[in-house]
């Protein structure tokens, strides 16, 4: 694939205001193609519990959430074939994973709501893999070790958003003209496993000859000339934000999200729920790709952590507007296959295994490697990426001595997690997972689970090309989709027990499963014919519900629930930071999904005027428990470079808790104070 520059200034490419204060471009429009779709778009606030929620993503107990920096979003897109009527919907998820407790709720309620239009095989319901978004929303138990068990109010948010951004995608189709273009980007990811990488044969490791998968996608929907939505693909690790983090944050692909749509909408303030362009910035096979570029948490291009997320969403968004320059509208049909595969013992033929003979997968076993962490962050003490000799030795003396099937399966991974034998005690984590295979027009998307690294997404998508006759670039593995078992490495990979090695759940021949399934998917395709859909994962209860501590709200002595305690200064410069602080309420009385904790207001000729809320990238809202039952918020603006001069204001939103029980809507407005150019 030819590197291609970011392209220069011509006719067609008209500049924006940028929410950042930075100079940009979008692209300008070129004429209609072919293509006969109905396509819509919606999006919604996904935003959970904003205090005392553990996140999910690096599994630190201490990282809980404190607040928040950007809200999470999803976003939905529906494209149906408007002479067969055939349809997808592709719901990207501003979430860590997407769990089956999510996605068996989406289904049902869709199913009650459309009655059979959407069902598991024509929707894929993917996550951006943020590590800084609130968990305790799946209905294994693993996934729920730092939060105390199930959030429902986070599970709450999470389900209405995402119905939310369906229904108004489908009621917002309308025909369209899809187009799709290809990029590349060289400076947002970076392999964390080159010596694992470096294990794979010659010709594999020339395809990536910088070691990452330069490849970015956009497909992109446009109505009577104009630009109305595109979604990007692309492979990067949702860790520019690390596990010091206590702010709920969107990291850099929802930044890339944020700032194309403002851009796009050209107005200081964008209500949240109804721009005229959407974008989504969607995973592909991000399993060894780090945003990281220094190989430090938190470090590359900078050692800032929210503005590397600022940096990295932004060449996510250059590369894409880059690709949407070459885009070529496409044709053809809208189809998808899924099957469910029972990953604790697929039978492999030789065809995939590498090695001229069959082999079995096992029940699932997290390794020694798994606990050590990356360059992404730290893990646990006592534990290395690599050879753990205390692990692996008692591997090899107790597991794989009592069972070679699982030694033939697992080693040289030292076991640390027996996560089948678990399972046959509680529902621990899942290993029957939906296998989803879409094609829009020439474009395939491979849904999987799990977190590919990018030669294992490579082997992937010639699979599904061999079979079907496509360009390779033209088939994309979807990571992160309708479930999760954690990695997906190749058996070369694997040996070297990097982190992704320890982390491919299933053992040597994980891919080699995925890959005899996504033949299986693409052959009924191609012909066709119906897909073995086999069996889907039993229905699982949620666990205990976390306990929470949400007492009645009071302020610190002397004051009341909803003062402010300390205002802004009298007067500002652009680039300067505005903090205010407020006796508050505590956020999870109320999480105000599809609102705001807070505004603020430029004074124009008609009144006062909304120019940013929680969602915006300029501010940031903190919280934290003074004694049992204070909250003090803290709220912050940085103020950009693009906005007027004049007066403004900040005003805190929030619900007190009454001793009753009852909640009362609080308002706390600051005293006006001036933003001035010099």
């Amino acid at each position: 694939m030819p590197r291609r520059s970011p392209p220069a200034d011509k006719p067609g490419r008209v500049p924006l205001w940028d929410p950042d204060g930075y100079s940009s471009e979008v692209s300008g429009d070129g004429g209609d193609g072919a293509g006969a779709y109905l396509v819509g778009r919606g999006i919604a606030d996904i935003t959970g519990e904003a205090a005392e929620c553990g996140m999910l993503g690096y599994g630190k107990a201490y990282q809980r959430t404190k607040g928040l920096h950007t809200r999470l979003r999803s976003r939905a897109f529906v494209i149906a074939d408007e002479v067969s009527g055939r349809r997808l919907l592709l719901s990207i998820n501003d979430l860590p994973m997407v769990f089956d407790s999510v996605h068996r709720e989406v289904l049902a309620q869709l199913l009650q709501r459309y009655e059979g239009l959407y069902t598991d095989e024509n929707v894929v319901v993917t996550a951006t893999h943020t590590h800084c978004g609130p968990g305790g929303y799946s209905h294994h138990r693993l996934y729920n070790s730092n939060t105390g068990g199930f959030r429902p109010q986070t599970f709450g948010a999470i389900i209405d958003g995402i119905l939310e951004a369906v229904e108004r995608a489908h009621s917002d189709t309308s025909p369209s003209v899809l187009k799709v273009g290809h990029g590349e980007l060289h400076d947002a990811s970076s392999n964390r496993s080159r010596t694992a990488f470096d294990l794979n044969p010659a010709e594999e490791r020339a395809f990536f000859p910088d070691a990452i998968d330069p490849q970015t996608t956009v497909l992109a929907i446009q109505r009577d000339g104009q630009v109305v939505g595109a979604i990007n693909w692309f492979a990067t690790h949702g860790t520019s934000m690390t596990n010091r983090n206590r702010l709920i944050s969107s990291d850099n692909k929802g930044y890339a999200a944020y700032h194309w749509e403002r851009l796009v909408e050209k107005v200081d303030y964008l209500a949240p729920e109804s721009p005229s362009f959407i974008a989504a910035f969607a995973q592909t096979n991000a399993g060894d790709m780090s945003p990281n570029l220094n190989h430090r948490p938190g470090s590359g291009p900078t050692e800032d952590e929210f503005e590397n997320t600022r940096i990295v969403g932004r060449r996510q968004y250059e590369a894409a507007s880059a690709a949407l320059e070459a885009a070529a509208a496409i044709d053809g049909p809208i189809d998808s296959r899924i099957t469910y595969l029972a990953l604790a013992g697929v039978e492999v033929g030789p065809k995939f295994t590498g090695d001229g003979r069959s082999h079995r997968t096992s029940p699932g076993c997290g390794g020694a490697a798994s606990f050590a962490g990356t360059d992404e962050g730290p893990g646990f003490r006592g534990f290395r990426q690599g050879r753990n000799p205390v692990w692996d030795g008692l591997s090899n003396q107790v597991w794989y001595r009592l069972f070679p099937k699982l030694r033939e399966a697992q080693a040289p991974k030292g076991v640390v997690v027996p996560g089948g034998l678990i399972n046959r005690l509680v529902p621990f984590a899942q290993d029957r997972v939906p296998v989803q295979l879409l094609r829009i027009g020439r474009l395939y998307l491979l849904a999987i689970p799990g977190e590919a690294t990018i030669v294992a997404g490579l082997r992937l998508r010639r699979t599904v090309a061999a079979v079907v006759g496509a360009a390779v670039t033209d088939v994309l593995v979807a990571g992160y989709c309708n479930a999760y078992i954690h990695y997906v490495t190749t058996p070369e990979e694997y040996e070297a027990q990097r982190y992704e090695g320890g982390s491919t759940l299933f053992g040597r021949w994980e891919l080699a499963a995925f890959q005899q399934a996504a033949a299986r998917l693409a052959e009924a395709m191609r012909d066709g014919k119906a897909a073995d859909r086999g069996d889907p994962p039993p229905v699982i209860k949620p666990p205990r519900t976390a306990k929470q501590s949400l007492g009645c709200d009071e302020a610190p002595p002397g004051r009341n629930v909803g003062d402010i305690l300390t205002g802004p200064l009298a007067s500002y410069r652009l680039g300067e930071q505005v903090r205010i602080v407020v006796a508050g309420a505590h956020p999870n009385n109320d999480l105000r999904r599809g609102d705001s904790y807070l505004r603020v207001e430029f004074q124009d000729e008609a009144g006062w005027v909304r120019i940013a809320d929680d969602g915006d990238w300029s501010t940031k809202f903190h919280w934290a428990r003074r004694g049992e039952r204070v909250s003090e918020i803290t709220i912050t603006w940085d103020i950009p470079s693009g906005v007027r001069p004049g007066r403004y204001r900040i005003t805190y939103l929030g619900s007190a808790r009454e001793e009753s029980g009852r909640l009362r809507p609080i308002e706390a407005t600051s005293d006006v104070f001036e933003v001035s150019v010099e």
